[in-house]
């Protein structure tokens, strides 16, 4: 078959999602079941993929949807904990007294305690906090959704303490004769080699995510605010960068002397001791006569609400301090980091409990559930903790369960088949046409027609891997390889051309379909995921292109 035609048909199964799901709104139930079948289709009928293999793909979907059902449940549960405690009441009385401006808030828990919760666990996990904390102080659902994804960029490459680059990357180039030749002529160790790649992501993270909060803002006062008007959240620009360049710096510093570990880690919590107390003394903080607030909540149109209602609950006649309100969010921060950096030993027994099927059906696909290592355990733990520490009565408990279980039942038909679907798609090799897996066969098209200009297109790349598959590190693992190969082919550093797939990885993350599934699910915005990506599809082709021109750059300055 033609290149082209092959690569088309490639492209099949994301062409069916971005015509029904972005371009016609269809919800993701309706949407993904045919991207779905068209996979399927493909992969038996055009790359003559045996039909166990298929099979196996599915399943193993099946499994990995079951985990994010797990996170879905935990996050929500955690949120309406909280509500029935009245905790939620006084966490946004808190964040009123440092400042009732919305656009303020919004980059304090979106990108700062997002990033945090990002470096700690990853996964989708920032989302599942932020969100429905945002949602908690008022924000409207699809509001904090969109927030909540678009802040998945930046400190994603180094989530869950450097998995991206030490899991995603390490595997993808691991074994490689070429790569193993570079990296001696270089004078470099595997573990310098990472280091040297996690350095050069952080830079160009660095310099394309300093606008990111200024994004979240614009953009929410732009779709969400009384007068939808951008000037709205540009007005704050010397916050918006103060803040930003608050957690990027020392975020560049961490990367460059630590490693690919603990950039998103350290350099969110270094910027939260810097902005918070900055904020409280006011600085660059807009005057109370240019506080920003959406409209009323009668006048939001339907769409932007979600089932998640704000009611304030009854605590029992005990107060509630801001401390003791915010324990089980520093209880998740706390549990998250203790379980994922090994020198503490937690790592390795929560890793022992696990159900694992290898080879599936005599194939070469692998499924595996550690339950307890799923940031669904740390939310549950952190709900149980907060029946006792906020002294909650046993009704307003099975409550919360219920309403949990509810929301996250909603979420379960969309994700059911956008799994499988991605898994279908990324295991589409060693088929009786000789074909490489989907993927490949759209990368190596792109790849022929770029030529010289390919650092311009590396990032998209990376995204479009983030974007079937859900993950900054699958994408690393499918594609890192393929980038240092292109990268020698056109004569240029290859550890700049992989640094560029690992920051598309990221930014792909911002539009990934079944991370706003699971994100719109915990607020309950069921059925509105096209018109969240139509929304960040706008700071994805920023990332991606200004990733891209970054590495034009700094590829043909040596």
């Amino acid at each position: 078959m033609h290149p082209a035609a092959l690569a088309f048909l490639a492209f099949l199964p994301i062409v069916v999602v971005g015509v029904f799901l972005v371009g016609l709104r269809w919800p993701a139930s309706r949407a993904m079941p045919i991207s779905y079948v068209t996979a399927v289709l493909l992969a038996l009928f055009v790359w003559k993929v045996e039909r166990w293999q298929v099979a196996a793909a599915t399943i193993n979907g099946l499994i990995v949807t079951a985990t994010l059902l797990y996170i879905i449940f935990g996050a929500i549960l955690l949120l309406n904990t909280l509500k029935h405690s009245g905790g939620l009441a006084v966490i946004r009385q808190g964040f009123t007294d440092i400042t009732p401006d919305r656009r303020i808030q919004v980059i304090i828990i979106a990108w700062l305690f997002g990033a945090f919760i990002e470096g700690s666990a990853g996964f989708g996990t920032p989302a599942a906090v932020a969100v429905p904390l945002l949602v908690g102080l008022g924000f409207p659902a699809m509001a904090a959704v969109m927030a909540g994804m678009i802040i998945q960029s930046t400190p994603v490459s180094f989530g869950a303490v450097g998995t991206p680059i030490l899991v995603g990357v390490n595997t993808g180039l691991t074994g490689d004769a070429a790569v193993e030749a570079f990296a001696a002529a270089q004078g470099l160790g595997w573990t310098e080699l990472l280091a040297h790649i996690g350095f050069k992501v952080a830079l160009l993270h660095a310099i394309t995510g300093t606008l990111i909060p200024l994004f979240v803002v614009s953009l929410m006062t732009r779709f969400f605010g009384p007068n939808r008007s951008l000037k709205d959240g540009l007005r704050i620009w010397p916050f918006a960068i103060f803040a930003a360049l608050s957690m990027t710096i020392p975020y560049v510093l961490v990367a460059r002397f630590l490693g690919p570990e603990f950039p998103s880690l350290l350099g969110s919590l270094i910027g939260l001791s810097i902005v918070v107390p900055a904020a409280k003394l006011g600085f660059l903080m807009p005057a109370k006569s240019e506080q920003w607030e959406f409209a009323p909540r009668e006048e939001w149109p339907a769409q932007w609400s979600g089932a998640f209602e704000i009611k304030d609950g009854a605590t029992n006649g005990r107060a509630i301090g801001l401390i003791r309100a915010w324990a089980p969010y520093l209880i998740v921060a706390l549990l998250l980091v203790a379980t994922r950096i090994p020198e503490f030993g937690i790592k390795p027994l929560l890793l022992g409990v696990k159900v694992e099927w290898a080879g599936m059906f005599g194939t070469s696909i692998n499924a595996r559930f550690e339950p307890l290592y799923l940031p669904g355990t740390v939310f549950i733990v952190a709900s149980l903790i907060t029946f006792f520490l906020h002294g909650m009565q046993r009704d307003s408990c099975l409550g919360a369960w219920r309403e949990s279980g509810r929301t996250t039942l909603k979420a379960s038909l969309a994700l059911v088949f956008t799994v499988p679907m991605v898994q279908v798609f990324i295991n589409s090799q060693g088929g009786g046409a000789g074909y490489e897996k989907m993927p490949i066969v759209l990368a190596g098209s792109v790849a022929n027609l770029a030529g010289d200009a390919w650092p311009a297109c590396a990032p998209f790349i990376g995204g479009f891997g983030a974007f079937v598959a859900g993950s900054n590190t699958v994408s690393n693992m499918m594609f890192s390889l393929f980038q240092f190969d292109v990268g020698q082919r056109i004569g240029v550093d290859p550890t700049w051309i992989v640094a560029l797939q690992a920051v598309g990885g990221a930014a792909g993350n911002v539009i990934c379909v079944h991370n706003v599934v699971a994100a719109s699910a915990v607020v309950g915005l069921v059925g509105r995921e096209g018109d969240v990506i139509r929304k960040t599809l706008i700071p994805f082709c920023y990332y991606a292109l200004t990733a891209g021109l970054l590495g034009m750059i700094f590829v043909s300055a040596q």
